[in-house]
C-alpha cells in the first residue's frame, strides 16, 4: 500500500487516532504533518487499517544491511562482513548481486527493494469469479447489506461452495480498490453510502421533554419482550429539514416496517390521526400494542388508544434501546431520507415503496427471511 509520504511510525499513530474516532484535522495537527496526505492514504486504505507485515525470521533486517554498507565502505570482503554478522557470506553475496553490486549498495535502497521483492499480491476473490461478482452486485443494487448478501448466497446456492463469501470480504473489496473486485460506485448501495470505513462511536441520548397520564414500558405485558406473539410495533419519528418529518412502525416479530407521511407537520395533533390510520389497515388480530419514546409528538396518545385500540406505552426517558428495532430501522432508513431533506417532498407512495425495499430485505435475526415473508406468515396464522 503506498504511504503518501507517511512513515510506518506516522501510519501507526494515525490508526490508533482514528480507531478513537479522531477526525484527520485532529490527527494531522497532533502529528505536525499536512492533512492531505494523510486523508489520501486513508481514502486508498478504504478507512482499513493495513495488516502488519512481517518479514521471515531469515530475512536480513535493516540494521544488517546497514552494517554490510558499512563494511563496504571499510573494504572489508563478503567473508569478512558475514562473519561479523554471524551469516553466511553466500547470503552477503547475493545481497550486493540484487543490490547493484558493492560500489552502487544503499543500504536504505536496498530494504525498501526486499519489501517490494517480498511482496506476494493474492489476486481478490470477486476479481477472478465472475458468477459470484455478478451475485453481489445484484444484492448491491437492491441495496441489500454485504452481510444480507453473504447470507442469503448460502440460502440460494446450498450446493455450491464456491458462491461464497463473507460480509467482510465484500465491505474490503468495496472499499479497497486496489483489489480490483468491485467497482467504488457501489459504494451508493451501502446504507451509509461511504466509500470509507469509519471508526464506530457512540452518541449520547438525548431526552425530548415529558408527557401526560402516560403508560410507562414496566408495565407492558410480557408477551412483548421475547417478541413471541407478533402484532406488537415500536414507533418514532425521522426527521428532515424542521419542520418536516415521517413516523415509522416496525412491528417486533417480524421487524416490518411502515411508514406514515406527515405533510401537515409533526406536533401531536398532525401525528395521532395520520398514525391511526396507518395503524388501522392492519389485521385487528396483529394490532397489539405501540411502544413510543418520550417525544411530545404522541402528547395525544389517549386519543389514538380510543380510535385504534392499542395501547401506546412509553420508553423511559433516555431510553432508546427499549425500542431497538425502530432504532436500527430508523437508521437504515436515512439511506432514503437523509438529514436535512424535506421529508414533505415525499408522498405515501414514495414511503410506500421505500418501506417495500427494507421488507425485502433478508435478515439475519429472521434466519434470512425477508420481514415481508414473516409478517404474511404471522399474518396467515391469525386467519
Amino acid at each position: 500500500m503506498k504511504s503518501f509520504g507517511l512513515s510506518v511510525e506516522q501510519q501507526e499513530q494515525l490508526w490508533v487516532q482514528w480507531r478513537s474516532g479522531e477526525s484527520l484535522r485532529l490527527i494531522a495537527r497532533s502529528m505536525g504533518v499536512s492533512r492531505g496526505p494523510m486523508r489520501r492514504y486513508v481514502e486508498a486504505c478504504g478507512g482499513v487499517r493495513p495488516p502488519t507485515r512481517r518479514r521471515g525470521r531469515l530475512a536480513l533486517t535493516a540494521v544488517e544491511r546497514e552494517e554490510i554498507s558499512r563494511g563496504i565502505a571499510a573494504g572489508a570482503t563478503c567473508r569478512a562482513i558475514a562473519r561479523g554478522l554471524g551469516r553466511q557470506a553466500s547470503t552477503v553475496s547475493r545481497e550486493l548481486a540484487r543490490n547493484g553490486g558493492r560500489a552502487a549498495y544503499r543500504a536504505a535502497a536496498a530494504d525498501a527493494a526486499a519489501d517490494v521483492r517480498a511482496l506476494r499480491p493474492k489476486p481478490a476473490k470477486l476479481a477472478g469469479h465472475g458468477r459470484l461478482r455478478a451475485e453481489v452486485v445484484r444484492g448491491l443494487g437492491l441495496e441489500w447489506s454485504p452481510q444480507q448478501i453473504a447470507a442469503r448466497l448460502v440460502v440460494d446456492f446450498p450446493d455450491d461452495p464456491d458462491m461464497r463469501i463473507s460480509h467482510e470480504t465484500i465491505y474490503l473489496t468495496l472499499f479497497v480498490q486496489a483489489r480490483g473486485g468491485l467497482a467504488r460506485e457501489l459504494t451508493r448501495s451501502l446504507r451509509t453510502g461511504r466509500a470509507t470505513r469509519q471508526p464506530r462511536g457512540a452518541k449520547l441520548p438525548t431526552g425530548r421533554g415529558q408527557l401526560r397520564d402516560t403508560i410507562p414500558i414496566s408495565e407492558r405485558p410480557a408477551e412483548v419482550a421475547d417478541r413471541a406473539v407478533p402484532g406488537h410495533w415500536e414507533g418514532d419519528l425521522v426527521l428532515g429539514k424542521l419542520p418536516s418529518a415521517v413516523a415509522t412502525l416496525v412491528e417486533r416479530t417480524s421487524r416490518l416496517v411502515a411508514l406514515v407521511a406527515l405533510p401537515e407537520g409533526k406536533k401531536a395533533e398532525q401525528v395521532h390521526p395520520a398514525l391511526a390510520a396507518a395503524i388501522q389497515r392492519v389485521p385487528a388480530q396483529l394490532r397489539r400494542s405501540l411502544t413510543w419514546d418520550q417525544g411530545k409528538e404522541m402528547a395525544e396518545h389517549a386519543q389514538f388508544t380510543v380510535a385504534t385500540g392499542v395501547n401506546v406505552y412509553f420508553c423511559d426517558p433516555k431510553s432508546p434501546w427499549q425500542r431497538g428495532s425502530n432504532e436500527n430501522t430508523n437508521g437504515l432508513l436515512r439511506q432514503y431520507l437523509p438529514k436535512g431533506a424535506d421529508l414533505r417532498a415525499f408522498t405515501q407512495d414514495d414511503l410506500d415503496a421505500i418501506a417495500a425495499r427494507l421488507n425485502g430485505r433478508p435478515r439475519q435475526t429472521l434466519g434470512w427471511k425477508t420481514p415481508a415473508e414473516a409478517f404474511n406468515e404471522a399474518v396467515a396464522q391469525t386467519r
